[in-house]
């Protein structure tokens, strides 16, 4: 047995040890509790590992998104717009907040993931050793009480054959002990001494194990079961303030995605569509009256002039070869909306 285990680590271990020791099913009661407290760290590691998984995930689809919908080159006609710049500007900012969840389940799995993998392992191994010890403490009230009981047994009997002995001899009214009898009293002094040295052993033993080695287990085992569950909360507010570190950069990146949806100007990109669309022609004028009937009731002269007037209407209408195109025509060299003033 360890020596380790007969130091008494304080008042308060003595008193927790006693409490806890009141019944013998304690010991197993408390080796399933702990058992069940290690199975609850190895689930909470899991939840945090695949917490991190979803952040990975999540970044992941986060980066494919912005780089299928971001513009493959940059091509003028577009990036003169500002609609299309702020556009650009989120994909951007959406791309440094996957990088972000990148760095949060990276430090999810570093910080916390790995240390808890490694403390469980320890932990298993601690408890295993103070299980361990209860276990041997036991073993060994236990066979110094067989040891009280076995010299007992054989104090009584050898009590019980001297008094038979001593019985034959008072019989047959000798004056003299015989050798027979001599040796049952000797033997049965011999076991009166052990059985006292058995049970002097085994006072000593009791009086060691519940006042000092079980406490001392026990509280150990209190201890470590402290210690994890310690180790959880820290592990909880370790993922609570990774959480909270990107959240300055992520509330960067929205700010950002902010004030590129307010550096659109809608009069500025529709002026860009009046200047790259615009036609070079002057508005055409009114289109004037052609009184065909008038014809009937002119001269010849009459009719030579207008008929001149006629030609020289049709040779000015040359100026705009579109005049008489249709309105889709039309619209090919012509702004959809006219030049805004100011």
């Amino acid at each position: 047995m360890s020596s380790t285990l007969v130091t008494v680590e304080g008042k308060n271990s003595l008193l927790t040890g006693r409490n806890l020791w009141q019944n013998q099913d304690q010991f197993d009661n408390l080796e399933k509790h702990t058992s069940w407290g290690i199975d609850f760290l190895e689930r909470y590691t899991k939840f945090v590992k695949e917490r991190a998984d979803i952040e990975l995930s999540y970044a992941k689809q986060i980066r494919s998104l912005s780089k299928k919908y971001h513009p493959k080159r940059n091509r003028e006609d577009e990036s003169r717009y500002t609609w299309f710049v702020a556009f650009a500007a989120t994909l951007q900012q959406l791309n440094e907040l996957a990088i972000q969840r990148e760095d949060l389940a990276e430090n999810l799995n570093a910080q916390i993931v790995c240390e808890l993998t490694r403390y469980t392992q320890e932990l298993k191994t601690e408890r295993k050793s103070h299980f361990q010890d209860g276990r041997r403490a036991q073993q060994h009230i236990e066979s110094s009480w067989k040891q009280l009981e076995s010299s007992k047994r054989r104090f009584e009997r050898d009590c019980k054959e001297a008094e038979r002995a001593q019985h034959v001899s008072d019989k047959i009214d000798l004056d003299n002990k015989t050798d027979g009898e001599k040796q049952k009293q000797q033997a049965a002094e011999e076991s009166r001494k052990d059985y006292v040295t058995s049970l002097n052993q085994f006072n000593q033993d009791q009086h060691q194990h519940y006042h000092t080695l079980v406490p001392v287990i026990y509280q150990r085992i209190q201890d470590m079961e402290e210690r994890r569950i310690e180790r959880i909360g820290e592990a909880m507010r370790s993922l609570a303030e990774a959480e909270r570190k990107v959240l300055p950069v992520v509330s960067r990146c929205l700010d950002a995605m902010m004030e590129a949806a307010e550096s659109i100007q809608p009069r500025k990109d529709t002026r860009q569509v009046v200047e790259v669309y615009k036609s070079g022609f002057d508005p055409p004028g009114d289109v004037e009256f052609e009184d065909y009937s008038a014809t009937m009731r002119r001269s010849i002269s009459e009719s030579s002039y207008l008929d001149n007037r006629t030609e020289e209407r049709r040779q000015s209408r040359k100026l705009w070869p579109f005049i008489r195109k249709t309105k889709a025509a039309i619209s090919r060299h012509w702004p959809l909306w006219p030049t805004p003033v100011g």
